[in-house]
């Protein structure tokens, strides 16, 4: 996520690593995960637990469900002629109209919950000192009820008073990299493959699972996702393919070429730093099969084989403002321009990644997080990436395979579901035969490298190995149960982790902390995230008791389903958009807009404390056996992301080496027993009525 100049808080003096950032992040950046509840509990256990329903008019079945005849029948709409489409209804957009505008909480009711989160994490002399703001922001007539008037009219004149700002607040004027900083990665399982073959038949599967995806979004026959029996807001869907993000002096912006006449036909593949643009549509408008794509795969590797190029996507790791003057340079070329847009216009990025040194199977998997977050450094494969694309798909030699995303238009559901259908698509037999045309040469994009560029190239490579170097991933695979053990015990599994993870923070330091989960608001049009403080006075108060002797075990087990239930109702209450995070956000950027002096309740010591997430997580329900990452979005805090599985847990765990006081096994070793011993008190103690 992002913040600019005009949204810090006042640094904090908690801990030494604070001085490692000029910046305390006042806004949380936007964590791959939406919370989405389901049957019987408060989050999704997975994504196979959601209501779908598909459109019906002009519906199309998924190539890998057509039989041959069909699939080469069925085109994307954005390549067939007019003539052939006669009148589409516009589905997507009705679906769109018909979703409810996303609320502005009751001002009193925001001011009531901000105390009551902040009593866990400050002193009662701090909360003293807040509770006298708190009664001059509310005083009626006062600063607080007239920014509450300006955030009201603003969101009856547009579609979602929130998602400009957010965007524009939580991404595209944040200045630190997207590699680490912002862009999540996917760790997928290993594939099976040992051999370039292996790899270039995989990519070909997979490219041909993303193009019967594309379908999908192209005829807009997408299953509308429903959660608590709402249907959601599908924009998401629409913005992730044919998108790039564009650097800019103070703020970045995002392309689409999914709509308009000329949509997008290929995807840029990347080999040894070098950047190809493959069509993957035939000039009838049908997909390339495997069999085409795998051999115009095989004639980019063969013509790729050199290994001393400039990694020209290595800029793209650089610090955006550092990144805008490197790009307004780079596209003085004809040349470079031309290949950088081919690049922006491409579908998305297929990278084929040289093997990494061979590691034990133990730290296997945080090896492949590392890879899909930053690429290992420019000795390695950072520079097959191209960081502002929207999606690249990352496949190696070696078997290990993911992805990374920049974050601006989605959150992680949407590429989870994309994932998931890919996955299962590369598992299904050939149904199509190839046609036996022969197929163009794919296109080898040119960069012309000035001193001055090559000269940008090597200040990115020495910035982002020091990123790199600082990064510490650890991905655990929890193994002992999965979200059947909190389910057969009538708690939401989210709520389960959410409580290990407090428990485990709490034994490590003996205090608790702000701690963020992101909470879907796709129940309203356009809606991206609000935040779920996991820290509450009653998760405290079991943490507290878990290792007190004061306590008995059903005193321990009664306190651990209190906090559970509240979390459970903290996340219903902040789907519904009226949690109080980005309200509180709201009043700040509308004070701002105001031009009115920015009040002393954004100003205070303890809104900083509030928004210093030294817990930062996620969870990320899938039904592929994958696990999501990100960096840590504090110089001293963690980035924890999860998907529980029936009978286990993945979950990557992320913190900086730069800081003496966090670790990321350390915090893996915690957790792990935190959710054993949440185990054992249960099974040891009867269920009580609470």
């Amino acid at each position: 996520m992002a913040v600019d100049a005009t949204l810090t808080t006042p640094v904090l003096s908690r801990g030494p690593c604070l001085a490692l950032s000029p910046l305390i992040r006042a806004v949380m950046w936007e964590f791959a995960n939406e919370v989405t509840p389901c049957r019987g509990s408060t989050l999704s256990g997975g994504r196979g637990d959601r209501r779908r329903e598909r459109f019906t008019i002009f519906s199309v079945p998924p190539a890998m469900d057509r039989k041959p005849k069909q699939a080469e029948k069925a085109r994307p709409y954005g390549l067939l002629k007019p003539t052939a489409l006669g009148k589409i209804p516009g589905r997507f957009q009705l679906h769109q109209e018909a979703l409810p505008h996303l609320p502005v909480p009751p001002l009193q009711q925001t001011l009531d919950r901000y105390l009551l989160a902040l009593q866990p994490i400050i002193s009662e002399e701090e909360l003293n000192h807040t509770q006298e703001l708190v009664a001059e922001f509310r005083k009626p007539g006062g600063v607080g009820e007239r920014l509450q008037k300006g955030l009201e009219r603003r969101a009856k004149k547009t579609e979602n008073w929130l998602s400009d700002w957010w965007l524009k607040t939580a991404y595209l004027e944040y200045r630190l990299p997207v590699v680490v900083h912002s862009s999540p990665g996917v760790v997928l399982p290993k594939q099976d493959f040992l051999d370039r073959q292996g790899q270039l038949r995989f990519a070909a599967k997979l490219i041909e699972g993303i193009l019967d995806f594309k379908t999908m979004i192209d005829n807009e026959t997408l299953p509308v996702e429903y959660m608590g029996g709402k249907p959601l807001c599908m924009n998401q869907y629409y913005q992730i393919l044919s998108s790039c993000r564009i650097p800019g002096p103070k703020r970045d912006s995002i392309v689409n070429y999914a709509k308009g006449k000329k949509q997008s036909r290929h995807i840029t593949v990347v080999h040894n730093f070098q950047f190809f643009e493959l069509d993957v549509y035939n000039s009838d408008g049908s997909p390339l099969t495997t069999d085409q794509l795998f051999t115009q795969l095989e004639k980019i590797w063969n013509t790729s084989l050199q290994t001393n190029k400039e990694p020209i996507g290595i800029l793209t790791t650089n610090h955006r403002n550092s990144w805008a003057k490197a790009y307004n340079n780079l596209l003085k070329d004809k040349t470079n321009k031309e290949s950088v847009r081919t690049i922006e216009k491409s579908i998305c990025t297929v990278c084929l990644d040289a093997p990494m040194p061979r590691v034990s199977e133990d730290i296997y998997k945080s090896r492949v997080a590392a890879q899909m977050l930053h690429g290992g450094g420019s000795r390695w494969n950072s520079g097959n990436r191209w960081f502002d694309k929207t999606l690249q798909f990352i496949i190696a030699e070696d078997g290990s395979c993911g992805l990374v995303y920049e974050h601006a238009p989605s959150e992680g559901p949407p590429i989870v579901a994309l994932l998931d259908h890919i996955v299962e698509y590369t598992k299904k037999p050939e149904l199509v035969r190839s046609p036996m045309i022969p197929l163009p040469m794919p296109k080898k994009l040119r960069f012309n490298i000035t001193p001055e560029i090559k000269n940008d190239i090597e200040k990115a490579k020495q910035n982002l190995n020091i990123m790199v170097e600082d990064l510490d991933v650890k991905v655990m695979v929890f193994h002992q149960f999965g979200k059947a053990f909190p389910k057969s015990e009538k708690i939401s599994p989210d709520a389960f982790i959410q409580l290990a993870l407090q428990l485990a923070y709490y034994r490590m330091y003996g205090h608790a902390c702000a701690t963020y989960e992101s909470a879907s608001l796709r129940m309203f049009r356009l809606g991206r995230t609000d935040t779920i403080r996991s820290t509450s006075v009653d998760s405290l108060k079991f943490v507290q008791s878990m290792d007190s002797p004061d306590k008995s075990d059903q005193e321990k087990a009664d306190l651990l389903r209190r906090a559970t239930q509240a979390h459970r109702e903290y996340t219903d209450m902040a789907i519904r958009g009226n949690a109080i995070d980005r309200h509180l956000l709201g009043l700040k950027l509308q004070a701002i807009e105001d031009l009115v002096s920015m009040p002393e309740l954004f100003m205070d010591t303890a809104y900083a404390v509030a928004t210093h997430f030294n817990l930062s997580t996620s969870q990320v329900p899938a039904k592929t056996d994958c696990v999501m990452c990100f960096g840590p979005v504090v110089p001293d805090g963690y980035g924890i992301c999860y998907n529980p599985m029936d009978e286990h847990i993945n979950f990557a765990i992320s913190a900086f080496n730069s800081c003496a006081d966090t670790n990321a096994a350390r915090m893996a070793h915690y957790l792990e027993k935190a959710l054993l011993d949440m185990r054992i008190l249960l099974q040891s103690t009867p269920k009580s009525k609470l």
